[in-house]
C-alpha cells in the first residue's frame, strides 16, 4: 500500500500535448509534431541531466545569460535568451539560428528549458529561417506562453 501511495505521488511523465490544429505526431512518437504543410517540428526531449525549478525571475536570468554564451561557443547565430514565467517558477526561453551544415540550411530554433522532478526537459521548435507559413508563429508563441 505504501508503494502505491508513494506513485501516486509521483507525477507520472507524460508526452507533449500540441493544441496547435492540424498538428499530428512523427510516426506516432508524442514527443515530436509536425505541422501539416511540414514546415514547423516541435521536440520534447527529457534529458538526465539536473535542472532546478528556478523560483526567482534572477536565477533564471543568470541561467539565460549562461546558455547565451555557451550557446555562442557552439557557434550558433542571432542568440537571445529571457526568463519565462511558468505557473509561478521560472523557465528559460532561447531562440537563435542554426545552419545545417549537410545541406546548409538555416533554421531558426526556439527552445524552452523547463525542471521537471528536477531534470532538465526542453520544448524546441524549430522552421527554416525564412519560413512564411502561419505555422511559424504559431509554434513560437506555443512555446513562449504555453509549454509547460
Amino acid at each position: 500500500a505504501l508503494t502505491l501511495a508513494a506513485a501516486l505521488l509521483v507525477p507520472a511523465a507524460h508526452a507533449l500535448v500540441v493544441p496547435l490544429s492540424g498538428w499530428t505526431p512523427v510516426n506516432g512518437n508524442a514527443n515530436v509534431w509536425i505541422d501539416p504543410a511540414g514546415a514547423c517540428l516541435l521536440r520534447e526531449e527529457r534529458l538526465n541531466q539536473p535542472f532546478p525549478a528556478f523560483s526567482l525571475e534572477e536565477d533564471a536570468l543568470k541561467f539565460a545569460l549562461r546558455l547565451q554564451a555557451s550557446l555562442a561557443k557552439s557557434k550558433v547565430q542571432d542568440i537571445v535568451t529571457q526568463p519565462v514565467e511558468r505557473a509561478g517558477t521560472w523557465a528559460v526561453l532561447a531562440a537563435y539560428t542554426h545552419e545545417d551544415k549537410n545541406s546548409g540550411v538555416l533554421y531558426r530554433i526556439s527552445q524552452l528549458y523547463l525542471s521537471d522532478a528536477g531534470q532538465l526537459r526542453t520544448i524546441t521548435g524549430s522552421s527554416a529561417l525564412h519560413e512564411g507559413s502561419s505555422c511559424v508563429n504559431d509554434m513560437r508563441d506555443f512555446i513562449r506562453y504555453l509549454a509547460d
